[in-house]
């Protein structure tokens, strides 16, 4: 049995797999960036090496947020093809369509986010 997408999860899917394009990437230039930084060859003074280890850990930290929002994308394309896009996974309510526009991957409702970060 398979699922029938809705007009909306239609729009959602293709923005979903536009995303989980640019992030894949982005991420791959990154790895190309981080390996030319490393693989760099030649005499350097510790100024030279201070720059390149500030590039190495910007790198590393816009490859992980990348890295984890494309962890987002992916699930919330699995989550469409079962049929579960748009239920919060908290409450089990409908995310309203204007969240899921402004952030397509959004696992939870407003109510169940703010109440999270609340906590935190």
């Amino acid at each position: 049995m398979s699922y029938e997408l809705t007009p909306f999860e239609q729009e959602m899917e293709t923005l979903l797999l536009d995303m989980q394009d640019k992030l894949q990437g982005k991420i791959a230039e990154a790895d190309q960036d981080f390996r030319n930084v490393v693989g760099s060859s030649g005499i350097k003074d510790s100024i030279d090496l201070a720059t390149d280890d500030l590039a190495t850990k910007k790198m590393e930290a816009i490859s992980k947020v990348d890295a984890n929002r494309l962890k987002a994308v992916e699930q919330a394309l699995v989550r469409i093809r079962n049929g579960k896009y748009g239920v919060c996974a908290q409450c089990g309510r409908k995310i309203p369509e204007e969240r899921l526009r402004a952030l397509p991957y959004a696992l939870l409702c407003m109510d169940c986010k703010n109440q999270n970060e609340g906590r935190h």
